[in-house]
């Protein structure tokens, strides 16, 4: 186990420590697509679901999510994020809003997670917000487009 990073001299996990890696400009960009029916995607464009703006509300919990995605998975790092955003494209032929968000620090880390927990918990929120017109709404393909920094390199999907 010694050649595993992620894994402490008894085996078991551990966070890895990046304290030896050097600061560096980081950038995180994920996706994500949520379908929804014909009169979901009606009624979110025209701002009538009754819970409120559904992509204002799904913005903010995208971005807190990105802050504290450090909180919900385990061996994730603390991240001091520079920025984060959310932006939704609405495709009416295939009934789909497709989430990108894109995130950056200067740090030892990258912001992967960051940029994927914030896509999803923006998925979940639309989600949330419009279960009570359609229970079959489906969360599909939330992936890392782009990520750019740091030791691995550049990534692009």
């Amino acid at each position: 186990m010694s050649n595993l990073t992620h894994f402490n001299n008894e085996g078991r996990a551990k966070m890895v420590d990046v304290g030896g890696k050097p600061v560096t400009v980081r950038e995180a960009v994920a996706g994500g697509t949520v379908f929804v029916n014909e009169n979901t995607l009606h009624l979110i464009s025209s701002g009538d679901i009754k819970k409120g703006d559904v992509f204002a509300v799904a913005q903010v919990a995208g971005i807190m999510a990105a802050k504290r995605t450090s909180e919900l998975i385990p061996m994730c790092h603390p991240v001091a994020i520079t920025s984060a955003d959310i932006s939704f494209k609405i495709d009416e032929k295939h009934k789909a809003i497709y989430i990108k968000a894109t995130v950056r620090c200067k740090g030892e880390t990258g912001v992967e997670m960051e940029a994927l927990t914030a896509v999803s918990a923006a998925a979940l929120t639309i989600y949330d917000m419009c279960k009570a017109v359609q229970k079959d709404i489906e969360i599909s393909n939330i992936r890392l487009l782009k990520k750019t920094g740091g030791k691995s390199g550049d990534y692009n999907a």
